[in-house]
């Protein structure tokens, strides 16, 4: 595995420290007065979840981790696991519901969305960018409310809220940017 210097990490990093896995979710460069240069680095352990602070000097040297990237389906869940199929082997593995975290409802059946894997360990999950999702609550269109930037809040088919422009009614598909979870555009 490449050996990385500590000012050379980079956010979306995955690192092998202290004999675990981490991905680099912040990094700061800092310059004090005194002394050396220093990365101040905030890490999740791939494994368990666990946050970690960690200062690198330039000199410090970390390994960086390489993942292997595979496409997979979902097909269900069951008992807070869900169930992904490789496209190409079929082969089924499980991962727990809480790795996407509030992205979660998103899910849709039959999507293909990317499994990060260690070795033969599916370690992260990344659903697409761009998610189709059908309005079934909103606010009706109030005639001559055409301010700049006013939107309305809506619940989608998945029940989680999103801010609507005034332009989008009840039924409607619109398509919801799985990372900031805000609308993005009709469908």
């Amino acid at each position: 595995m490449p050996k990385i210097n500590g000012n050379e990490i980079r956010p979306g990093n995955v690192l092998e420290h202290n004999g675990a896995l981490w991905s680099a979710v912040k990094v700061d460069h800092v310059k004090p007065g005194k002394g050396g240069a220093f990365a101040q680095v905030e890490m999740r352990n791939l494994r368990n979840g666990s946050k970690l602070n960690e200062r690198f000097r330039s000199a410090d040297k970390v390994e960086r981790v390489r993942l292997e990237q595979k496409d997979q389906q979902f097909l269900y869940e069951s008992d807070g696991m869900l169930v992904f199929m490789d496209s190409e082997t079929y082969e089924q593995i499980e991962l727990p519901a809480e790795l996407l975290g509030d992205r979660r409802p998103f899910l849709q059946d039959g999507m293909t969305i990317i499994v990060e894997f260690y070795e033969s360990e599916a370690l992260n999950a990344t659903l697409p960018q761009k998610v189709t999702c059908r309005v079934v609550e909103t606010e009706p269109v109030v005639k001559g409310q055409t301010a700049a930037n006013s939107f309305k809040p809506a619940i989608l088919d998945n029940g989680v809220k999103v801010m609507v422009p005034p332009f989008v009614g009840q039924d409607e598909d619109i398509i919801v940017n799985t990372e900031t979870m805000e609308y993005s555009e009709r469908a």
